[in-house]
């Protein structure tokens, strides 16, 4: 069983920045794929990005390219999401999600999840 836990998330101006967290709570955090999603009320959840193992490689939703990044830091056990440029569009319930699968964008495929954190971006 993977614990996940997030953080950072919050209320922030259009053009503003955050940083979001996500704990792992596995010692073999290296094997799986991390992924980030995000659920806007009334909407399905969304793929948002994904980062390889070793964090070589990342993946992102066309929404966020540019403005999103990925990272990991394998011996802390942590996955990061940074938010830049951020829109209206991108509130929601973030979450992060790990799988023992490659990189994908299908939630289906990510067997642990968080609790999620709210992001909300005013106009």
């Amino acid at each position: 069983q993977v614990q996940l836990v997030e953080s950072g998330g919050g209320l922030v101006q259009a053009g503003g920045s955050l940083r979001l967290s996500c704990a792992a709570s596995t010692r073999t955090f290296v094997n799986y794929v991390m992924g980030w999603f995000r659920q806007a009320p009334g909407k399905e959840r969304e793929f948002v990005g994904c980062i390889s193992w070793r964090g070589g490689n990342t993946f992102y939703a066309d929404s966020v390219k540019g403005r999103f990044s990925m990272s990991r830091d394998n011996v802390k056990r942590t996955v990061s999401l940074q938010m830049n440029s951020l829109k209206p569009e991108d509130t929601a319930v973030y979450y992060c999600a790990a799988t023992r699968d490659s990189m994908t964008t299908i939630k289906t495929a990510y067997d642990y999840w968080g609790q999620g954190t709210q992001v909300t971006v005013s106009s």
